[in-house]
């Protein structure tokens, strides 16, 4: 729990789990604009939802749970940086894809492809389709996979083909 005590110049009091939360040795006090920044680092440092609770200096108060950034997957085994130059070079082998498709979605829309690895565009006609690596159908134990329009809210549940 992270609270921000907000006084009437501006200045603020945090505290961490009800323990003081300072400034960097050197820094210049908190001030209200320190609040993002605040926010962000300690998102960034625990990697779990912060519940934050604001204190204004006129007694009103403002709850919410800020949640921590999304870690970037780790780079795909293609975008990996080359190998030194003492290994003898590879010959590329292009990855297996596998076809999912679905219909009723509006033209132009965000389909969500789940498990959710990537997203593709509805074609005019209200089609979609999607393209999944060997890698990324083997994590859809069940051999399906869920097509779900953003705006139209369709949902289709399709078999990998």
């Amino acid at each position: 729990m992270v609270q921000f005590t907000i006084s009437a110049d501006g200045s603020m009091a945090v505290t961490l789990d009800g323990a003081p939360y300072l400034p960097e040795p050197f820094a210049p006090a908190l001030r209200r604009e320190s609040f993002p920044a605040i926010l962000d680092t300690l998102a960034a440092r625990y990697r779990t939802p912060l519940r934050v609770q604001v204190r204004e200096a006129d007694g009103s108060t403002f709850t919410d749970i800020i949640t921590p950034p999304r870690e970037r997957p780790s780079a795909r085994p293609w975008e990996r940086p080359a190998p030194e130059a003492t290994t003898r070079p590879v010959a590329a082998v292009p990855p297996v894809l596998h076809r999912v498709a679905g219909a009723g979605f509006v033209p132009g829309e965000d389909v969500g492809v789940a498990i959710i690895h990537a997203h593709s565009d509805a074609s005019p006609d209200g089609t979609v389709r999607a393209l999944l690596t060997t890698e990324q159908a083997a994590a859809a134990v069940t051999g399906e996979v869920i097509l779900l329009g953003r705006v139209s809210g369709t949902l289709v549940v399709s078999r990998l083909s």
